[in-house]
Formats: structure tokens, sequence, C-alpha cells
């Protein structure tokens, strides 16, 4: 179980959550051996300040139609607040609309706002055809982007999958990291999204998955994560 623990990106997302939820989420998590949590923006500091572990934190989120130059922004002031990580959405109009140009000076902004931290994008695979995916991703490494994302756990086309996860770790060819999240809730789920090639996984199914206690959240389960 450890070595699943250390891959995955215990997450809390959804918008309604209050300061002293995200706290109790903190709290819980302390009994789970993980390294990282994802959180929102307004909640980062909360993590550096009152807890161990890294602080992973969202962009562009969840739709990924910002200005790229909103983006940069947020990503700026996000690691103001001490984020160690940040997980950015990727412009999908400029992905499906097969702007490559486009998608390549985006990523490359983000790349330059993210100087010395790990930066995910996130390419709402469901949604995606499989050459859209490939493109995308070869372009994500090309401009050193650290990992590729599935999902966002919001978009109603659904979340992670064996088959997209398989295809962007072949993509990816080692030159980046795959990032599974969106709808993994048990450790079978999670064994299978590493057995397709994902080297991380975000997740709010994290005591299920390690078997530790749980405790019922539903601010947290209201979302695909």
């Amino acid at each position: 179980m450890d070595s699943i623990a250390a891959i995955i990106d215990h997450t809390l997302l959804a918008p309604e959550t209050t300061t002293e939820e995200c706290r109790a989420f903190l709290h819980d998590a302390l009994t789970l051996n993980i390294k990282r949590v994802c959180v929102s923006p307004i909640f980062v500091q909360l993590v550096k300040n009152e807890s161990p572990f890294e602080a992973v934190t969202v962009v562009g989120f969840p739709s990924g139609a910002h200005e790229v130059e909103a983006k940069v922004n947020e990503i700026e002031l996000a690691l103001r607040s001490g984020a160690d990580e940040i997980d950015a959405v990727a412009n999908l109009n400029f992905i499906r609309s097969h702007s490559w140009a486009d998608v390549e000076s985006e990523f490359q902004r983000l790349r330059a706002a993210t100087p010395a931290k790990v930066l995910k994008v996130i390419l709402e695979t469901a949604c995606l055809s499989d050459d859209e995916i490939i493109d995308a991703v070869n372009i994500a490494a090309a401009t050193g982007i650290d990992f590729v994302k599935t999902s966002t756990g919001y978009h109603k086309s659904g979340g992670a999958s064996e088959h997209a996860v398989s295809l962007m770790s072949r993509a990816a060819a080692g030159r980046l990291g795959v990032k599974a999240s969106g709808g993994i809730r048990s450790l079978a789920d999670a064994n299978a999204m590493i057995a397709a090639g994902a080297t991380r996984l975000g997740v709010s199914a994290t005591a299920k998955i390690l078997g530790g206690p749980e405790r019922p959240n539903a601010t947290n389960e209201s979302v695909g994560y």
C-alpha cells in the first residue's frame, strides 16, 4: 500500500467546502501515510500552515475556458500562497479544434509561469478522440510539462479510463508522467490505472483505497474524484 500512497494526490475540490471541512480533511489525512493533497486555491495556505503535506492546487478549473493570462495569474497567486504543484486545465477548444499552435503556446505560457514546481495539464480525455489525446500529450512533452492528467472529475463525459491512461502512457513514452483522476474509488480501480500506465492518482476515496478509516463526506463525493 505504501507504493500506492506515495503516488496519490488526496483530493478535496468540491466548491462548497468550508474551512472547517478542509481542516477535518487534513486531520483525517494524517492517518493515510500520503505525501500530498490537492485542494482549491483558497485552501493552499491552510495546507501549508496547518499540515505536513505538499499542496497541489488547480488552475483554470474546471472548464479550462479561460484566457491564458488568467491562468498565469492564478498560478502566480497559488505559488505565492505556497503551492508545490499546479494542475492546470487545458483549453479544450484549442485541442478539439486542432489548433495545435495555440495548444503549444498555452502550454509554453503555463510552463514559463511555473518554472520550479511540478506542472500538470488536465486534458479531459473522455471528451477527446484518441488522436487528439496523443497530439496533446506530445505537445505537453515537447513544452516541458511534468504530467498529463485525464480529468477534472467534473465533465459530463466522464473521468479516467484504462484506455485513455494507456494511450497517454504510450504517447508519453517516459517523457512525462500520467495522472489518472476521476472515478477512482477502490483499490481495484487504482491498480487498474497503475497497470494501464498511471504514475500519479488523483482520488478522494483514499481511505477506502488504502484501507484506512473513512469519514462520511458528501461534499467530496459530490464530484467525480
